[in-house]
């Protein structure tokens, strides 16, 4: 069976054709968003969402990746594009969560810590009860030119690895993750699964998914 795994930054069907074919544990359905790579319009995010719904035999999962932080807000976003998990990249309001379970009792919640440094512990650990999985990225929020992820960097993995082994919830490890490290970033972190999104991207053809890659990354898992 293939580790799980998350392909971010779905642009379209076709490219959700070519995660759920490589047995993307979820594909990723980036929102507007501040910066970074693959935002789309929440209307896409619907169709693409309806389609893995349709066509996935329960396999597959829709994730929407949201840049809102008031509660209320991520429920009506939610509502406007019907994931079956809701990611959060940045810190929620508080009593966010609550909401969010309170308008969709079946809604999934994964919250990104991103890894600056060894304060992402205390992150994780504050967030883990609240969420139904935790995704460690390599955003840079408290910079000055913040980022939310899609930064196609590494992170200190040594951190990842006491946040697994201090958490009960799933732990998705993402961050300039790839075909060729990917291996190698599981035997340091062993997290639930991985996510990524720029290792399988061509970026001289419009940030395209490339089939060969998703497949390669697929391979890479099977035997982890």
């Amino acid at each position: 069976m293939t580790y799980p795994f998350k392909i971010c930054c779905i642009q379209s069907i076709e490219e959700a054709q070519i995660a759920i074919g490589a047995g993307a544990f979820a594909v990723g359905l980036v929102a507007e968003m501040p910066n970074g790579p693959g935002p789309i319009d929440d209307e896409l995010v619907l169709e693409i969402a309806d389609y893995v719904r349709r066509n996935d035999n329960g396999r597959t999962h829709s994730v929407l990746l949201t840049s809102r932080t008031d509660g209320d807000a991520i429920a009506d976003h939610v509502d406007a594009t019907r994931p079956d998990i809701v990611q959060i990249v940045d810190v929620p309001a508080s009593g966010a969560y609550e909401i969010i379970r309170k308008a969709h009792p079946d809604i999934k919640i994964m919250q990104v810590i991103h890894v600056e440094d060894a304060g992402a512990i205390d992150q994780a650990r504050a967030v883990a009860s609240h969420v139904d999985f935790v995704l460690l990225d390599s955003g840079k929020p408290s910079s000055p030119a913040r980022t939310l992820g899609g930064t196609g960097d590494t992170h200190d993995w040594s951190v990842s690895r006491r946040i697994v082994e201090n958490l009960e919830a799933p732990v998705f490890l993402a961050g300039g993750l790839n075909p060729e490290n990917v291996r190698d970033a599981v035997n340091a972190v062993r997290p639930f699964g991985v996510d990524l999104c720029s290792g399988l991207r061509d970026r001289d053809n419009g940030y395209a998914l490339i089939p060969e890659k998703a497949e390669a990354f697929a391979l890479a898992l099977e035997t982890m």
